[in-house]
């Protein structure tokens, strides 16, 4: 039978993605404004949900969704009573409209059961935490990262949310491997973090991971992380890919994305 790692190595494991994280904080931060938790964007329902119409899909759909979720219907038990096509036509533009309006609705019925009717989830900023995490995973379709999101952006509590942007930038950087599982990344980066780094660094390494780290060619020479990061390495020696650098970068001139607007606090459209 295979043995794992031996706990000398899983302690040299966890040292060198503590240095990184180090790294990640000091730099991507200074390049990002240091971003800090100033309290919930939406309420937890709202973040809830929100979250479910971004699964699998890019965010300007979910915004395009969520906007038009909200424009008809004047409260969550208005969503919870409606029939499920209608809701279905109402958010299709967020994609896999069919799955996520009877995903929507068995959540929303759940929460109702669980607040009186009442639309309050402040128990989750109150209930110990793996009892929170373990509550909101219980939910139909809700997994570690909705999970997680939730509990970071709503309730400040020490929840490291592991999307597609941030998996990626941390294993280019070396902090695990390519194949990790997303249960296995969340839980190797959350037992490197403060509570108070978690907010900063998983909003950095998504602004990081759209920015610069994109996939499937990260445009390396724009990187303050190359020193420290194995992927550039690799690219280096020709490995691995890498983007030239763009003659003009558009990005800076264009609006915030719905998203980026979320991660920097401010409040979605009603």
């Amino acid at each position: 039978m295979a043995r794992g790692p031996s706990p000398q190595k899983r302690a040299a494991d966890r040292r060198k993605r503590r240095r990184l994280a180090d790294v990640v904080l000091e730099r991507l931060g200074e390049r990002y404004g240091h971003p800090t938790w100033a309290g919930p964007r939406v309420d937890a329902v709202s973040e809830l949900i929100l979250t479910i119409l971004s699964q699998n899909t890019a965010d300007t759909n979910s915004f395009r969704a969520f906007t038009a979720l909200r424009e008809r219907y004047a409260s969550w038990d208005e969503v919870l009573a409606a029939p499920t096509d209608e809701l279905e036509e109402v958010i299709r533009p967020g994609g896999l409209a069919p799955t996520k309006s009877r995903r929507i609705q068995h959540v929303l019925a759940e929460v109702h059961d669980m607040t009186g009717g009442t639309w309050d989830m402040g128990f989750l900023g109150e209930w110990p935490f793996e009892d929170a995490r373990a509550w909101l995973t219980s939910l139909p379709g809700i997994g570690r990262k909705t999970a997680s999101i939730v509990l970071l952006f709503n309730f400040g509590r020490p929840a490291m949310p592991v999307d597609t942007h941030v998996h990626r930038v941390a294993w280019r950087l070396g902090m695990f491997g390519r194949t990790t599982p997303l249960e296995r990344a969340h839980d190797l980066l959350e037992e490197i973090l403060t509570p108070e780094e978690m907010y900063p660094f998983h909003v950095e390494l998504i602004r990081h991971g759209r920015d610069t780290c994109r996939a499937p060619r990260p445009i390396c020479g724009l990187c303050p992380l190359t020193d420290a990061c194995g992927y550039y390495a690799d690219a280096l020696r020709g490995r691995a890919p890498m983007a030239p650098v763009p003659r003009r970068r558009g990005e800076a001139d264009a609006p915030p994305r719905y998203h980026d607007e979320l991660i920097h606090g401010w409040t979605p459209p009603e």
